[in-house]
């Protein structure tokens, strides 16, 4: 059986932290896993802006609530789910994400979680698992499955080489320069041959 694994931010949703940068006019908040490969270190920098903004859980929610998928995402899920299984590796947040898997018709999704004060204040953060997209494609092989991976970011690199097949999707340059052994679709019409093409 054929799985399609696609990260969420930057294929299918907007990135949120981008979002809630220009909502909050925090420019620093705009740094996202396509420029920081440390993920440990990328929260601990945003956490710390949160606390000395007075910035909680319920203020990224509300712009999160306000978000819609990407131009032709909808449809492009659509499309795969008709010819396989489609499932969401992201490291966002289980806080986060359910307003937009509501948008995109609830696929399946793993993803990580919020640790949050009851006033909301954002005190850490819980990996379901280390480098946790590509034990997920791991687990997903030992169950016999044949996995087709796309992402834009350094998380996602290990996912898409785990993988039986993948890309890279809209990636910046220097992802794309320091990792010319993956390709790199740029719509979702090229994105979705390739997956075509691997689960002929």
């Amino acid at each position: 059986m054929n799985m399609v694994c696609l990260d969420l931010e930057g294929v299918l949703v907007p990135e949120i932290w981008i979002a809630f940068s220009e909502a909050v006019g925090i420019p620093e908040l705009r740094r996202t896993t396509r420029d920081e490969p440390d993920y440990d270190k990328l929260m601990k920098f945003r956490i710390d802006i949160l606390k000395n903004n007075n910035l909680k859980l319920p203020d990224i929610q509300k712009v999160i609530s306000g978000m819609e998928p990407l131009p032709g995402a909808i449809e492009f899920a659509n499309a795969v789910r008709e010819k396989t299984q489609l499932v969401i590796l992201s490291d966002t947040f289980e806080e986060f994400a359910k307003p937009l898997m509501k948008k995109l018709s609830y696929p399946t999704l793993f993803c990580n979680s919020i640790i949050a004060d009851k006033d909301g204040t954002v005190t850490g953060y819980a990996l379901r698992q280390p480098d946790g997209k590509k034990e997920a494609i791991k687990a997903f092989k030992s169950m016999k499955m044949r996995i087709f991976a796309a992402g834009d970011s350094f998380n996602d690199l290990s996912m898409i080489r785990e993988a039986h097949a993948g890309c890279l999707f809209c990636a910046p340059e220097q992802i794309r320069k320091d990792c010319k052994d993956l390709s790199c679709a740029d719509t979702y019409e090229d994105l979705l041959a390739k997956i075509n093409k691997f689960i002929q």
